[in-house]
């Protein structure tokens, strides 16, 4: 069934608008516990989850920089201060001398794991707080959670 297309006009900007109140509300809580308790930045916590997912536990910095959303400057400085904390290191790319890979190290990966208890479970108190505060961003939550609308 073809998707249902709608009319460009203030419905669809207000809708973009609730669901950045919501992602700017939720990040914000992510940042705040990561940093707290585990001392990662969101970007680093979430750097760390695709290498740990990666085959080889290993990204090329572009690639990195797609699956985080950044440019490869923003990239550089984030991967920087993971070498510089001893959670990733870097390698030369075999085939193209000036590629490079960001490669996770054990401690980065184990780093990851002890966080991920905290991201989920502040996303989980986050997404709930702001449904119970905000009827239209309950009615998002619910529709991302895929419980209907």
């Amino acid at each position: 069934m073809p998707a249902a297309t709608a009319q460009p006009g203030p419905a669809d900007a207000e809708m973009w608008n609730r669901v950045l109140s919501l992602y700017a509300r939720v990040e914000n809580r992510l940042g705040a516990a990561l940093q707290r308790h585990h001392g990662l930045g969101l970007s680093e916590y979430r750097a760390l989850g695709h290498l740990a997912a990666a085959p080889g536990k290993e990204l090329r910095m572009q690639e990195l920089a797609g699956r985080l959303g950044l440019n490869q400057s923003s990239v550089t400085r984030l991967v920087g201060r993971l070498n510089a904390a001893d959670l990733t290191f870097r390698d030369l790319c075999p085939d193209d001398k000036r590629g490079a890979y960001t490669v996770l190290k054990e401690t980065g990966r184990t780093r990851h794991e002890e966080a991920r208890t905290t991201y989920e479970q502040t996303l989980t108190a986050a997404l709930d707080e702001a449904a119970e505060s905000d009827p239209a961003a309950a009615a998002l939550v619910r529709s991302l959670r895929g419980d209907g609308g």
